[in-house]
Parts: structure tokens; C-alpha cells; sequence
């Protein structure tokens, strides 16, 4: 091994198209000693595809925490190791943080090689706002949990951004549909730059409706982005209605009620009416 200090390369790798990998990216894993990747079939396939032989590791959530120790050891013995994951930046919903994490406290350099990312393609060709936003990565499996996560996140004023699974989304758009209403804006981002990429702005109804009408799009790697909580819902609530219904009915029924005749967003409207019961400010001004 080298007496000189090794480092952690953090490469991305393109997420279809093979065509967007940088030449640094390129020349760098030609270069290091080791690539970790996180299924090194798939990776080898990319080096070949380069003209690359590098020896191959595979560094996956099944085994990463195991394998910390001897990567911080190589790196510190002067190997200089490159994380790549299948497709895009590593640790955006991918393997690696453990690794990172160990390097930056073990004085270990981190060098990050950036590149494509699911997350940056698809928020630049949304049609939605992108100043601010909120990356969920993946919403729970089971649609009880969803529904629970997506309730949280109904009152959010900026763009959310969630990555889906093929056999899933279906459901999750009509769980969306559920949450957030059919007439909030979404984009929904198939297989980015691949052959069969389709990118289609509409109301979550809509796609709801054309993803469950047309096989083709529950096929793939998927981004789904969701509007904010538009303007017109951050409006002062009725505080009168809330308090003639507090007096006939539970608070729970009464924002049921409110919201259904506003159009508010269920659970700002159940806080203000929590809030007007209990005397005390908050929820959303009235």
C-alpha cells in the first residue's frame, strides 16, 4: 500500500442514458484502486461499456455496515476507492452513508464527483416551482402508512418530491388523489432519459386515471412530484362556521365539515378548530 493518504471518491453514474457520464467520472474509475458498488453486475457493465477493469466490490444495505471497517483501513493505508451506486448520485436513496459517514470522522477526504441525479432531472423539466422543495425519497409501503405520511405533508407550501416503485404507484397516486384532492398539480417522471422516458404534467386526477388506464406507465423507474399547497388554501379559515358547528357537534366532524365547504386542507382546518375550542391560538390565522 501507499504511504500517501487514500480517499472516497463519490461518483454518479448515469441514471439510462450512458452517454451522460462525465470524463472525469470516467477517468477516475479507471483510476482508483477499488470500485464499491452496489450491484456489481450492473456496474461492471458500465466499466466495459468504458473500456475499464477495476477490481469490484460489492457494498449494498444488506452488508455495508460490515465492510466500514476494512474500507476505513484500505483508505487509511493509502487505497484510493471510488461509491458508485446503480444509477445517479450515491446516498440519494441509495447505499453509502455509513461509509461517508465513517470517512468524515475517521479525517478520511471525500471527494464528490458529481453528476446525474433522478432527482435534479426530473424537477428541471416538472413544469413546477423548483426554488424550494421537499424530498421524501420513498413513501411507505403499506397504503395506511402512506396516507399517514402524505396527511403530514398536505399543508406544505412547496414542491414535494417522492420516488415511487413500478408495482406501487398506482397506488400511491390514488392515495395522493385522497390526501391532497384531484385538482392539485403533479408531474409524474418515467424512466428519464431512457428509451421509453415520458414526462406528463396534469392534475392528480388525471394521472391517477392514466397511469391505472395504461400498463405501460407502472413500468420503470419513477419520480413523482406534487404541487404545494396552492394559494388560494392558505386563505383565512371561517372561524364563525367552526364555532356554530364546535357548539352542535365533536371537532373532528366540524373541520370535516369546514374544509369540505372551503376546500382548506383537513388538518389545518381540525388544528384551527383544536384551537378555537381550546381557547388558545394556532392553526392557521381566522
Amino acid at each position: 500500500m501507499s504511504n500517501e493518504p487514500g480517499c472516497l471518491f463519490v461518483i454518479a453514474t448515469p441514471i439510462g442514458n450512458l452517454e451522460d457520464i462525465s470524463a472525469r467520472a470516467a477517468r477516475l474509475l479507471g483510476e482508483v484502486d477499488r470500485v464499491l458498488a452496489e450491484d456489481t453486475r450492473h456496474t461492471r457493465r458500465l466499466l466495459n461499456h468504458l473500456g475499464v477493469d477495476r477490481p469490484l466490490q460489492a457494498v449494498h444495505d444488506h452488508n455495508e455496515a460490515g465492510q466500514v471497517a476494512a474500507l476505513i483501513a484500505d483508505m487509511q493505508g493509502g487505497r484510493r476507492l471510488a461509491l458508485v451506486s446503480d444509477a445517479g448520485t450515491p446516498l440519494i436513496s441509495d447505499p453509502g452513508f455509513p461509509l461517508v459517514r465513517a470517512c468524515r470522522e475517521s479525517g478520511i477526504d471525500v471527494l464528490a464527483v458529481p453528476g446525474p441525479s433522478a432527482l435534479t432531472a426530473a424537477l428541471s423539466v416538472a413544469g413546477l416551482p423548483i426554488d424550494r422543495f421537499r424530498f421524501e425519497g420513498f413513501l411507505p409501503r403499506r397504503s395506511q402508512a402512506r396516507r399517514d405520511r402524505l396527511t403530514e405533508l398536505a399543508d406544505e407550501p412547496i414542491t414535494l418530491v417522492f420516488y415511487e416503485s413500478s408495482h406501487r404507484i398506482a397506488a400511491a397516486l390514488a392515495d395522493c388523489v385522497a390526501v391532497f384532492g384531484a385538482e392539485r398539480q403533479a408531474t409524474l417522471a418515467r424512466e428519464l432519459t431512457k428509451r421509453f422516458e415520458t414526462v406528463r404534467y396534469d392534475t392528480l386526477g388525471r394521472l391517477r386515471r392514466w397511469v391505472e388506464d395504461d400498463p405501460d406507465q407502472q413500468r420503470g423507474e419513477l419520480v413523482l412530484m406534487v404541487a404545494g399547497r396552492p394559494d388560494a388554501e392558505a386563505g383565512p379559515l371561517d372561524d364563525r362556521l367552526l364555532r356554530l358547528l364546535l357548539e352542535e357537534v365533536p371537532v373532528r366532524q366540524a373541520a370535516a365539515i369546514v374544509a369540505r365547504f372551503t376546500g382548506a386542507p383537513k388538518n389545518a382546518v381540525y388544528r384551527r378548530a383544536l384551537a378555537l375550542r381550546d381557547g388558545t391560538r394556532g392553526g392557521l390565522p381566522g
